[in-house]
């Protein structure tokens, strides 16, 4: 027999979790205890904020390609964790939140036990995919279970388990079960043939390729259907660091506003195809296939004209095979490719120094280097044109549009994806609502080397603010600290640089070291690039 924390902790490590993000607290001592006694096996990384073990499990999932996990404590913890799990949501990152809760016997009483909060099982289950509440130790092995089986399945997307403190303590008899596999449907077969012969009847196919591609590590599977099909791959925001950017097929997003114009037939994979305002984004008015786990894809405002429930790596697999066995022969479009990308050049020459930039991180990164974006105005740019090679990625807050974000899921990423190189870009003002895991950095030998655009205020706010509202400034001014001495503060090497030559420098020295490093670039205005982006 063990206690419901161990046996929490052997379930984890039997699937397969070697990192853990997260604090410590009452209702979660016995959690923590647990995970020190098995060290050998399974890691605690401390952080100073909850909101930062749901974003750096968040990083470390997409880097790793296996699911992260944070573990806060009830209430307030809680609380401070739902923005890392708002954005998982939204990018349908697999993120399991360990969460802790009130004495069981307390729970939905009221009686102002410490951290309790009103309803929290339904604040978890409404930013979650799947949520569970442990009443008994030795119900853990099936949730846990569970949990991965959803975190492996489907939609990707963040879970939760909440597990009171008695329940921790409490005598177990039960033991961890297997591994739960991945269950994904797979596309039905006549409705595959009725997209293999769309495609033998269509001129100009086109492929979007969303954020689901991307999940699903399917990039090769679609890579194989465009080849097949002669398709151009046109990535969206959220697809980017699916494929290498230098494959004479794929597209950066901007391609899109060329593309729609004469494509016959869109096939969009893993993809919303949502604007901003929650419509459907303009795809032309040839035949719409949208493939995706999730049925709620095929509804209004979604318009498709044959819709495919499935995993895009098996769809891209069996359409690829069957246009194969039929004989197909796709026409040859590098060369319209090769105009498109010298005309999306042309379109993003005027955001510089945003491109000269992003060109200088390029630069310095190594190939299968990651890049973690911000919401701020280099990281704006980078989503439509930073170019991702073979083995890289690229990693965004996804619609949630999560301020703040970058730093500490670039720490969970750099976790994830160990002598992989990171980069972090960020603004002065996001930079400010997670620079305490400056520590955690520190503490744990984290090598991100993090870029700090410092304008001095909330640059697009401050933009729209001057345009929009007749420069009525509201709260859009920063008071920044000096990053040299902020960074030295935490024992953490910095440099100042104010131009992109200086910017490459330094970034290829830090990622050199094999240290945290802090590069705070002082920058003016920069260019809007809403004029672009916003025709996507």
């Amino acid at each position: 027999m063990t206690t419901g924390a161990n046996l929490l902790t052997e379930c984890l490590i039997a699937e397969g979790v070697q990192d853990v993000f997260g604090l410590p607290g009452l209702q979660l001592d016995p959690a923590m205890s647990a995970l020190h006694d098995a060290s050998d096996r399974i890691t605690l990384h401390p952080v100073v904020h909850e909101q930062s073990a749901t974003y750096m499990a968040d990083g470390y999932a997409r880097t790793r390609g296996t699911p992260g996990v944070a573990m806060v404590v009830p209430g307030p913890g809680m609380l401070n964790a739902t923005a890392g799990l708002s954005t998982a949501y939204a990018c349908s990152s697999p993120v399991l939140a360990v969460v802790g809760q009130i004495r069981s016997d307390l729970i939905g009483r009221g009686f102002g036990a410490l951290h309790e909060i009103p309803d929290q099982s339904g604040v978890l289950r409404g930013l979650t995919k799947w949520h569970h509440l442990v009443r008994h130790p030795d119900e853990i092995p099936a949730a846990v279970h569970e949990a991965f089986r959803q975190l492996r399945s489907g939609v990707t997307g963040p879970v939760a388990l909440e597990v009171p403190p008695d329940v921790l303590r409490m005598t177990a008899r039960a033991t961890p079960l297997a591994a739960a596999t991945p269950e994904h449907p797979r596309p039905d077969a006549r409705v595959l043939a009725t997209v293999r012969d769309l495609v033998g009847r269509a001129e100009r196919p086109a492929i979007i390729a969303g954020g689901g591609v991307r999940a699903a590590r399917a990039g090769d599977d679609v890579l194989a259907l465009a080849e097949a099909t002669g398709a151009p791959i046109v990535t969206t925001r959220n697809g980017r660091g699916a494929f290498d950017s230098r494959h004479p097929l794929v597209l950066d997003p901007l391609a899109m506003r060329r593309v729609r114009d004469d494509a016959d037939l869109i096939l969009a994979l893993g993809t919303r195809l949502g604007s901003t305002d929650g419509e459907q984004a303009d795809v032309g008015e040839g035949t719409l296939v949208i493939v995706d786990l999730d049925s709620r894809m095929f509804v209004p405002p979604r318009r498709p004209d044959v819709a495919v429930l499935a995993d895009a790596g098996a769809f891209a697999r069996e359409l690829t095979d069957a246009l194969r066995s039929s004989g197909h022969r796709p026409t040859d479009r590098r060369a319209e490719c090769d105009e498109l990308r010298d005309w999306i050049g042309r379109e993003t020459a005027r955001l510089e120094p945003q491109h000269a930039y992003l060109r200088a991180i390029r630069e310095a990164l190594p190939s299968d280097g990651v890049f973690v974006s911000e919401y701020t105005q280099v990281g704006y740019v980078a989503s439509v044109s930073f170019p991702v090679h073979a083995g890289g990625d690229f990693i965004s807050p996804g619609y949630q549009g999560t301020l703040g974000y970058g730093f500490a899921t670039a720490l969970g990423a750099q976790v994830g994806a160990g002598d992989r190189a990171v980069v972090s870009v960020t603004g002065d003002g996001g930079f400010a609502w997670t620079l305490p895991e400056l520590a955690t950095a520190k503490r744990e030998r984290i090598p991100l080397v993090t870029v700090v655009f410092n304008d001095g205020h909330y640059g697009n706010v401050r933009r729209m603010q001057r345009d929009d509202w007749d420069g009525r400034y509201i709260a859009s001014t920063l008071t920044n600290p000096d990053f040299a001495t902020l960074a030295d503060a935490y024992g953490i090497a910095s440099v100042r640089v104010h131009d992109a030559p200086q910017l490459q420098d330094a970034v290829a020295t830090g990622l050199s070291a094999r240290a945290p490093l802090l590069v705070e670039a002082v920058v003016g205005e920069f260019p809007s690039p809403w004029e672009l982006i916003d025709a996507l």
